[in-house]
């Protein structure tokens, strides 16, 4: 897996692209999580993620309720098939703001 963090606006985009499964996992948990430490509403992109496994998932979800809890927002943006079929098994993508394009996500916080 292979991941990078911008801005973009009001957002910290983290980007992740390729396998996220247990090998990885803990690096996309802790960018993820650096980014809410510092308060800073979060969209992770995972267009470019190629196969996700339950611990990728627990990372979006400790992600998610993260934010929560510090009242930010936090979001996925176009997510791939394969990853979208994990979450839709784990019913995950009625939970998480899904948006396909960062301006649509945009659009959405007018």
């Amino acid at each position: 897996m292979d991941y990078r963090v911008s801005k973009s606006g009001d957002y910290t985009i983290v980007e992740l692209a390729g396998d996220v499964d247990l090998s990885c996992s803990p690096d996309a948990r802790k960018a993820i999580l650096r980014c809410l430490e510092r308060s800073e509403h979060t969209l992770v992109d995972m267009s470019g993620v190629t196969y996700i496994d339950s611990s990728g998932v627990a990372s979006l979800v400790e992600g998610y309720q993260t934010a929560k809890k510090k009242s930010l927002r936090f979001g996925l943006l176009g997510v791939s098939e394969a990853a979208m079929s994990v979450l839709q098994l784990a019913r995950l993508d009625k939970v998480f703001p899904i948006h396909a394009t960062l301006q649509q996500r945009l659009d959405a916080d007018v």
